[in-house]
């Protein structure tokens, strides 16, 4: 997959510990649409957003699938 290591940043980032939906978005919103690291992310089920209906209160966390990746990216990586 294109842009893998961005994948990888986001994925450690956000699994150190889960992230507020609107810290998430401040720190990986992006206006180049060929940079949709976090959209591919949602879209590919490695993250997913909990918590609460309302985005404000939201936390964003890593799924399995996401951490099986990114085990998969750093062994890659090493």
């Amino acid at each position: 997959m294109p842009n893998d290591a961005l994948t990888a940043q986001l994925l450690e980032w956000i699994g150190e510990r889960p992230r507020a939906y609107v810290e998430a978005m401040e720190a990986w919103r992006t206006s180049c649409p060929r940079l949709s690291i976090w959209e591919d992310a949602l879209s590919r089920g490695l993250i997913e957003r909990v918590g609460s209906s309302k985005l404000s209160d939201a936390l964003v966390q890593v799924t399995s699938a996401g951490k099986t990746h990114l085990r998969s990216a750093t062994s890659i990586r090493a």
